[in-house]
């Protein structure tokens, strides 16, 4: 194992491997070092399938050795402090690493500790997250008997935003074909503002919940979970007087914050960049993006250190974290390292593109694609022969088997 990259990569999962395989492919020579500790590599797009029971789990994963391009070397660690300084990245186990460019893509964990309760919770019977066991919810949804199915996200940014209405359109689905929805609440409660933040795609959004019948409700953040109660609060983050909905049993406490019982609850945990992005010099010390990775929006350098770039989830970007933003952004770092290697500067940039396939039901789905400013960016050519704003069955096949395969065969071996 070698003690220095030209190119040395910290995370091995949708991000990383992207990039290095299209490094590869591009210089053939250049040494490449992606340091990435799990043998595992999950499909994870598929989790909200698996969720509704109709996507087989164990076809999300596969060995990170097989995926690793050919001519990289796999330190098989985890990195503990990054010195831009330096230009070195300290390891567990391996020892201190130098680069010429480093990029960053270790993605983000979950916070669990950010929300009182939320441990204990996860632990019971009747909450589920498919951000953490998509086959636990699949076995909530089937052992559901009726009262309040809850569905809510966090205030913190989170992969796949739209993942957590994903999975309570397909419960919805579920419920009705298993008898229980006459006697649901189906709820979905969010700290947005809307529905969605792409006016196209939340049109058919909110036709979506009419139709299904769906309490929704905006301006609330989850905050604290009583599991031996069921019963999770919420804060109240509107500008107007709070009025509760008594088919719910929803209240408001002494401490102004929302009481809502659940019979089953799924939800998002809280989401944060690694402690140690975290305590890094790369990371944002205050504000909005505190403690994300600090990245020029167009060409994904560190602002204040230039052969350092970041992308996937641990960026601090104002759009989506998703595998589709991922695509976009590896040959945008990919050029710039490789124009730099050569004295040159790159004029690739990434216009925000993500995209998020919203599964609406069993054999339904709209294709949100958009970019910077929550402007719509959906595909041109796919545009003439598929109206992507609204509910397609065309877009499920999308959805269950072209992009799985898509994702194993070509994004993985840096061909798109």
């Amino acid at each position: 194992m070698k003690s220095h990259y030209q190119v040395l990569i910290i995370g091995g999962g949708t991000a990383g491997i992207m990039v290095a395989a299209q490094l590869k492919r591009k210089e053939k020579n250049l040494s490449v070092g992606i340091i990435e500790p799990s043998p595992d590599h999950w499909y994870q797009a598929a989790y909200t399938l698996v969720g509704a029971g109709t996507y087989d789990y164990n076809k999300t994963r596969r060995d990170t050795a097989s995926l690793i391009p050919k001519g990289v070397d796999w330190i098989r660690d985890y990195a503990t402090s990054i010195d831009p300084n330096s230009h070195s990245v300290l390891t567990q186990n391996t020892g201190t690493l130098q680069y010429d460019y480093l990029v960053v893509a270790p993605g983000l964990v979950m916070d669990y500790d950010a929300m009182p309760g939320l441990t204990e919770a996860l632990k019971t019977e009747v909450v589920c997250s498919n951000y953490t066991d998509p086959q636990k919810t699949w076995k909530v949804l089937q052992e559901f008997k009726g009262g309040n199915a809850l569905f809510t996200q966090p205030s913190t940014p989170i992969k796949c935003g739209g993942a957590p209405q994903k999975i309570l359109y397909l419960a919805d689905d579920y419920f009705r074909k298993s008898g229980v929805r006459s006697r649901t609440n189906m709820i979905y409660a969010t700290p947005g503002t809307v529905i969605f933040g792409t006016k196209e795609f939340a049109d058919t959004l909110m036709q979506v919940v009419n139709r299904k019948e769906i309490i929704l409700k905006l301006f609330y953040n989850p905050v604290k979970i009583d599991s031996t109660n069921r019963i999770i609060y919420f804060e109240y983050k509107k500008d107007a007087a709070f009025l509760p909905e008594e088919r719910i049993h929803e209240t408001m406490g002494s401490d102004q914050l929302i009481q809502m019982p659940y019979d089953m609850l799924h939800l998002a945990p809280p989401q944060a960049a690694p402690e140690f992005i975290r305590k890094s010099e790369l990371s944002i010390p205050e504000g909005a993006g505190k403690g994300w990775i600090d990245v020029d929006p167009e060409t994904l350098e560190h602002k204040r250190f230039p052969n350092v770039y970041a992308l996937g989830d641990v960026a601090s970007l104002p759009t989506a974290k998703t595998g589709a933003a991922v695509r976009k952004q590896a040959p945008v770092v990919v050029d710039h390292i490789i124009q730099s290697l050569h004295g040159k500067k790159s004029k690739a940039a990434y216009n925000g593109y993500s995209s998020c396939p919203l599964v609406t039901g069993y054999g339904k789905m709209l294709l949100a694609e958009f970019k910077y400013g929550n402007v719509r960016d959906s595909d041109p050519l796919l545009s003439k022969f598929v109206d992507t704003t609204k509910e397609q069955w065309s877009m499920w096949l999308l959805k269950k088997y072209a992009l799985p395969y898509l994702y194993w065969n070509q994004m993985m071996k840096g061909k798109m």
